[in-house]
């Protein structure tokens, strides 16, 4: 049975004014020039001429520069994770664990400005993506809430800063800058879900169709915001954040909590004191004051619901709590000195008291002498819980700006290697040797005795140039092809040979799993960042699990005993 209500503009304190919500500013970096480092680690590791390389080295100092100062939307965002997800080849690429690029990352705490200078690249990796929350907590922000699109944004958007900062909390350790710590990020978190929440309680007020479903779902709502909201307090009370969180978020934080708790009375009060409707044979007036009982964390005392005079009773005692907590409200606003140059806030917060005393005065009765009811708290419930969001850091697709240096599965800076320049010559039963793979092709096994045996092949090398032609990403095909071509006078090869068969396993090494590369240029493979073994100097990834990600780092034997699937033998 619908309901209808006697004053349907009491309905909403606000319909279109919403409370600010509380976005973060993104941290802040030096411009470095990784030149020199680059170029000498590449002339010493790769024993390349780095002159070659000055344009990859170039475009990724460009790239940093870029990632300094993001537009504040999603190509901002988008921005960020291209260079998060680069920032994973340059670790493959150049940071080894045997010797530090001598490269410093300074950033700086966003709340405080204080520095914090690191050599380690999870710094430089945390604090992006530290920046990728911040960033989405600036476009949550700015979402007009005053519709139903722009509310989902809001969602979305502090959704998945609550999931960055997440994901940052549980895979870094040993931050140096405060605002990374565990306490700052769990904090974050809760204060994101709680912006979330608001959102919620925000849209099923925009949506109420005078309802009184819909009115007790308003009122849970607005208890499970408050609610919520002071378990950020909590958060942000522990000793290592109570003197560094700012004072304007703590009292915006307090002035919800009060805000919210006041609407989830008023609420309660407008469904008990305006609902007209009038029981039928299918007893609606049954499940109604069941309805009316259920939002409360107890039965209300000595008062039978069934009685108007007793319902409108218990809708004071609720506007009464309701008042309080809207004066209480405006005076926290009072206290901050950054909240009082917020006008939007100060309209809110006077609008909905002056609501809750307009109603209490329409149905306060100057022969009212019955005794004055208490008013049980509302019981806080949501239709719909925060929905954390984890980076995806696949959806922006990188190409390793350093791919010419070779495939990540052989030329790292973890793996080190001896090259080779060694003549093959076609005998009377073929070139004696079995390959496989490519991107580059390895030597599975060599014939003893042989003409691969004899021009020093060795089982475990890898073909990086036929006849002058690099082919260190070259298919299986085209190096079969070229050593087709063989003639008397022999073939010039050039060749690795890894240190050790105990290689690190990273034919795979992209964290999506996808080959790098086709025939020279590396295939746009989406990259998720690992939970590798890149610790290094004072600040790391975790090396645990969870999450279901592999760690990277693991070894394993090559064998060459037998022809596998993939294998040729010429």
């Amino acid at each position: 049975m619908h309901r209808t209500f006697k004053n349907e503009s009491s309905l909403c304190c606000s319909e279109t004014v919403n409370v600010p919500m509380i976005p973060l500013g993104l941290k802040e970096t030096k411009e470095i020039d990784m030149t020199v480092p680059l170029q000498d680690f590449i002339s010493e590791h790769y024993s390349e001429d780095a002159s070659l390389y000055l344009n990859e080295i170039r475009d990724f100092m460009e790239l940093r520069q870029a990632m300094r100062i993001p537009s504040r939307n999603e190509a901002g965002q988008e921005l960020l994770m291209e260079y998060y997800n680069q920032l994973y080849f340059l670790d493959q690429r150049f940071f080894s664990p045997h010797r530090s690029l001598g490269i410093h990352f300074h950033w700086y705490d966003s709340l405080t400005g204080v520095p914090s200078v690191q050599r380690a690249l999870a710094f430089e990796k945390g604090s992006v993506l530290f920046n990728i929350g911040a960033l989405y907590t600036q476009i949550g922000a700015r979402q007009d809430r005053s519709t139903l699109t722009g509310i989902q944004d809001a969602i979305d958007a502090f959704q998945r800063a609550a999931g960055a900062f997440l994901y940052l909390q549980e895979n870094f350790s040993h931050a140096p800058s405060l605002d990374m710590s565990g306490p700052a990020l769990s904090m974050l978190v809760r204060l994101m879900v709680a912006q979330v929440q608001e959102c919620v309680c925000e849209k099923v007020i925009l949506m109420q169709d005078n309802d009184l479903n819909v009115l007790l779902q308003a009122a849970q709502e607005a208890a499970r915001v408050s609610d919520v909201y002071s378990l950020v307090l909590q958060a942000m009370s522990v000793p290592l954040l109570k003197d560094y969180v700012p004072f304007s978020w703590i009292s915006m934080v307090q002035v919800k909590t009060h805000h919210f708790r006041a609407l989830a009375h008023y609420y309660a009060a407008v469904a008990l004191c305006d609902c007209s409707g009038m029981p039928d044979e299918h007893d609606d007036e049954g499940r109604e004051i069941k309805a009316l009982i259920q939002i409360h964390t107890r039965r209300p005392d000595k008062l039978n619901l069934q009685d108007p005079d007793d319902k409108r009773r218990l809708g004071k005692a609720h506007l009464r709590k309701a008042i309080i907590r809207h004066e209480e409200a405006l005076r926290l606003h009072g206290v901050c000195k950054m909240l009082r140059k917020m006008d939007i806030l100060q309209e809110v917060l006077s609008h909905a008291h002056a609501c809750s005393l307009e109603k209490y005065s329409d149905i306060d009765q100057e022969d009212d002498f019955c005794e004055v009811a208490e008013a049980p708290e509302i019981q806080s419930h949501t239709q719909q819980k925060p929905d954390i969001k984890t980076p995806d850091f696949s959806a922006v697709r990188v190409t390793d700006i350093f791919h010419r240096l070779g495939p990540l599965s052989v030329f790292s800076a973890r793996n080190r290697w001896v090259r080779r320049h060694t003549c093959l010559v076609r005998g009377e039963a073929g070139l004696g040797l079995t390959l496989r793979g490519d991107s580059p092709v390895l030597v599975a096994g060599v014939l003893p005795g042989g003409c691969a045996a004899e021009a020093g092949l060795r089982e475990g090398d890898y073909i990086v140039a036929v006849n002058g032609a690099d082919c260190r990403w070259a298919e299986h095909a085209e190096v079969v092809h070229a050593l087709k071509s063989c003639t008397e006078r022999g073939l010039e090869l050039d060749v690795i040979t890894l240190q050790s068969h105990e290689v690190e396993k990273r034919m795979n090494l992209s964290p999506t799993g996808e080959r790098e590369c086709q025939s020279g240029s590396p295939r746009k493979a989406s990259r998720e960042y690992e939970r590798g073994s890149s610790s290094i100097w004072n600040w790391s990834w975790r090396s645990g699990g969870g999450g279901g990600s592999k760690r990277l780092g693991s070894t394993f034997s090559l064998s060459f005993g037998n022809l596998r699937e993939g294998e040729s033998m010429y």
